[in-house]
């Protein structure tokens, strides 16, 4: 199955493991966003990245992992729920040339100036308290190198991310080497001690991109681990979820005003709205503007109401 992700955990404790190939939702996520093919890779890597770490979140909110700066691709960001819904963007500069060449480095972060945000944001969170936030630097050749950067000298906890991604798919495997891991004897593992740690590292490493995009996570996992006693804990599934829609779309419209909208179907005849994170069209005709402003008594007893939409 696709669309899945799977954990594990070595059996001295010391290292956790994830992996996952998205497809349904991937595709979902692209079909009305128009990207060249290297940001493509980009915001799949990115995504596949927020994914495998809001697997590991204890609270109920979502993880935001954020790439700016100065170049070619002003943003790529991507959110995923704690419950693993997930949605993403990337938002190129007018007229950007993307050389078949560009890389993470030349396309976000050219003067060096370039950031990588990761946002934890809280459902419960009391009103005003702002969501906890972490800027470092966008260093690296890779989205991978990137967030291993940020957990590495921000969360102080080794990381290593193997991530592709194209059209098709996104995917990626996740290790971490877990905080206060103890050997069967109860003593602590330290760092340089874990041999799990560096037997998985050693493993993974041997990975191509192409075998991350056409490997099923089972098969990777097997080719990878097959003579390894892993712990394997219960799947879950990742899904496509951005919060628009027709009625959301429709209350902003009425904050504009009738006499804006007015305008707009004076010279277009039509009103089109594309939401900015996933760039899903809405379009108003006359009709549809009209009613907008009808008093919800006069909506109930206007003939045809129930169809306009």
């Amino acid at each position: 199955m696709t669309d899945i992700l799977k954990k594990y955990l070595t059996t001295d404790h010391s290292t956790r493991l994830q992996t996952l190939q998205l497809s349904e939702s991937w595709q979902t996520g692209l079909a009305h966003q128009h990207l060249p093919p290297q940001v493509v890779s980009l915001l799949g890597e990115l995504s596949a990245a927020a994914v495998l770490l809001a697997g590991n979140i204890k609270f109920d909110g979502s993880i935001v992992l954020q790439l700016q700066g100065n170049g070619p691709v002003r943003l790529i960001m991507v959110e995923c729920t704690s419950t693993l819904a997930l949605r993403a963007t990337a938002h190129l500069r007018e007229d950007a040339a993307i050389p078949n060449s560009s890389s993470l480095q030349t396309l976000l972060n050219p003067d060096g100036q370039g950031r990588f945000t990761v946002l934890l944001d809280h459902k419960d969170r009391p009103e005003g308290t702002p969501a906890y936030q972490g800027i470092v630097p966008l260093e690296g050749d890779s989205v991978a190198q990137a967030l291993e950067h940020y957990m590495r000298h921000s969360e102080q906890l080794e990381t290593r991310l193997w991530l592709a991604a194209d059209t098709q798919h996104c995917t990626g495997l996740l290790l971490q080497r877990m905080p206060g891991a103890t050997a069967p004897d109860g003593q602590p593992i330290m760092p340089g001690d874990d041999t799990s740690w560096s037997h998985c590292e050693t493993m993974a490493n041997t990975l191509k991109p192409a075998e991350l995009l056409s490997d099923s996570p089972d098969t990777l996992m097997h080719k990878l681990f097959w003579e390894d006693d892993l712990l394997a804990f219960p799947e879950q599934s990742v899904r496509w979820h951005c919060p628009c829609t027709r009625e959301r779309v429709a209350s902003m419209l009425r904050t504009l005003g009738q006499t804006e909208i007015q305008s707009i179907l004076a010279e277009q005849n039509h009103v089109h709205i594309d939401c900015n994170f996933c760039g899903k069209p809405y379009e108003f005709d006359p009709i549809d503007c009209a009613s907008l402003f009808l008093d919800e008594s006069d909506q109930q007893h206007a003939p045809g109401s129930d169809s306009i939409h």
